[in-house]
């Protein structure tokens, strides 16, 4: 239950907030699939972890809470207040780790 009301929103609203207009089709069907592929995996997966890890299979999926907790506070941009349209140049181009894989003005690689 508190996965229903924490993390697991998170899957179709994050995407849905931080991609760009140009990208926003190509970027969500890659995280709702990505999303379905790992909760397949986990699905199949889990009763035999539990089974081998006992009670540690808690601290296995407390550790990638932890991972993504630490993912989203330092490598996702807050997107509030920030209108759709404007979410590649206000958030992207200045976010210290995601600025660098956009192209430089007068460059000719993709790449800066």
């Amino acid at each position: 239950m508190s996965f229903a009301w924490s993390w697991g929103p998170m899957g179709w609203l994050i995407p849905s907030e931080i991609f760009p207009m140009e990208t926003r089709a190509v970027g969500f069907a890659f995280a709702v699939s990505t999303n379905m592929i790992f909760t397949f995996v986990i699905a199949q997966a889990f009763l035999s972890m539990l089974c081998h890890m006992r009670a540690h299979i808690f601290y296995f999926f407390s550790a990638w809470i932890l991972a993504m907790g630490v993912f989203v506070l330092f490598l996702l941009p807050e997107t509030k207040g920030v209108p759709i349209d404007q979410v590649e140049e206000r958030l992207w181009k200045r976010h210290p780790v995601w600025s660098k894989f956009y192209k430089e003005e007068g460059s000719e690689y993709g790449m800066a």
